[in-house]
């Protein structure tokens, strides 16, 4: 960013020393980080910080890093200082942290898109919160209420979005640009929700068939050592199995969105029980996926949960194509894009703590055509869904180089960055 914000933001606030930290960051590692997630928590800096300022993190040459507060628990307050930042291996950088009472207008990288229509009679408005009931099945109402279907979301390489509507898989959108796409994909002219994104346009297009499969990085779980059990419906069910479902957007910032999904009363069908369950996806600049945090607050103690990644248009088997220490890369590579036109890679970069195996589903039923991943469903499960497609960045049509990239990717999760404030 331009030097000179500097100037700007030292005239605008009334700041003495007090309102200036110094951040020495160490790349404890021995990779070269590039646009790594730098995560302070909000009790390492909270008591520097005054009501109704914001960050401005500036690196050794006064430049400005673009920087948020975020809200990650939904509790309407912030609790992480966010911003990214490069490292050369095992390097030190000092940084400094100015709380300012305005912040330059950064380049928009990350974005939630979600659209509500209220009744048959209502065109499209933006939402922050909604709350899904059982009741309200597009195919028993007769209307979609939801743009694209549920909430999207993106960042500078890939986007995704969710199937609110009772169904609860993840989707992709293949992106051929860097920019936002637009904010009425998902709207026809008379203001009401219209699938009119499965063609290419300029930004790009749907480029998943999800069916009944959990999509790319979508959850269900499993009772007892068989018993696949959706997290949702399937189109044609006559009512829902969530008794409500809340989704909220956290946090939409420049380089860092939070939305959060919020199952209360699930009851799997044919099953006497019912759980509360949660999701809270995290999207950032510069890789080609999400991160997904999944929590089931009542478990019995034989569920296992499921995370998914769908096989409809690829015989391959599921390859682990890397591990480490900390994480497992599960994927496939092939033409799986609707009429399998295009290269796909679709992955899944898994926490090895708890990760019990893959299964594969059947070809038929409600969880289907997927491969699915299996966690002990007794504390949170953190892992990232990946989706390459070829038209964002031609080295995907091989598969060496989707592994190359999945390879690094995985290597840069496992990297520690030591953070020490200094007043």
């Amino acid at each position: 960013m331009r030097k000179w914000y500097i100037v700007l933001f030292a005239a605008l606030c009334s700041c003495n020393d007090k309102n200036v930290l110094s951040l020495d960051l160490q790349n404890e590692s021995g990779i070269a980080l590039k646009e790594k997630p730098v995560v302070l928590p909000r009790e390492q800096v909270d008591r520097y910080w005054k009501e109704g300022l914001k960050p401005l993190v500036l690196d050794a040459g006064k430049d400005t890093l673009a920087a948020q507060l975020d809200d990650t628990d939904g509790d309407g307050q912030w609790d992480q200082l966010f911003f990214l930042a490069d490292f050369q291996p095992e390097e030190k950088k000092q940084l400094t942290l100015r709380w300012v009472i305005s912040l330059p207008e950064f380049e928009k990288r990350t974005s939630v898109r979600f659209g509500v229509r209220d009744s048959l009679n209502d065109v499209v408005k933006p939402k922050l919160t909604d709350v899904f009931f059982p009741n309200e099945l597009p195919g028993v109402n007769g209307y979609q209420p939801y743009q694209t279907d549920g909430p999207s979301w993106e960042n500078d390489k890939v986007g995704f979005r969710h199937y609110l509507d009772g169904r609860n898989s993840k989707d992709v959108f293949g992106k051929k640009v860097s920019y936002m796409s637009p904010e009425n994909v998902g709207i026809n002219a008379a203001g009401v929700t219209e699938d009119n994104y499965h063609v290419m346009e300029d930004w790009g297009r749907d480029i998943l068939s999800v069916g009944t499969s959990l999509g790319v990085g979508g959850v269900s779980f499993m009772i007892g050592d068989d018993r696949l059990r959706r997290l949702g419906i399937i189109e044609g069910d006559p009512k829902g199995n969530v008794d409500s479902t809340v989704f909220t957007i956290f946090s939409e910032g420049p380089v860092r969105s939070v939305i959060n999904f919020d199952y209360r009363n699930w009851r799997p069908l044919d099953e006497n029980r019912a759980y509360n369950v949660q999701e809270t996806v995290k999207i950032w600049p510069g890789f080609y996926g999400y991160k997904n945090t999944v929590r089931m607050a009542n478990p019995s103690g034989d569920e296992t949960l499921l995370v998914g990644l769908v096989n409809s248009r690829t015989d391959k088997p599921l390859k682990t194509i890397y591990e480490n220490d900390q994480w497992i890369v599960l994927g496939t590579h092939d033409k799986q894009t609707y009429e399998k036109e295009w290269w796909l890679g679709l992955a899944l970069v898994l926490p090895k703590e708890g990760y019990l195996g893959y299964i594969k589903a059947p070809d038929t039923g409600r969880i289907a055509t997927s491969y699915l991943a299996k966690f002990t469903a007794d504390k949170p499960v953190s892992y990232y869904a990946m989706a390459c497609w070829e038209l964002r960045d031609a080295g995907f049509r091989e598969e060496a180089y989707f592994e190359n990239y999945l390879k690094s990717f995985t290597d840069q999760l496992s990297a520690n960055i030591k953070i020490t404030v200094n007043p």
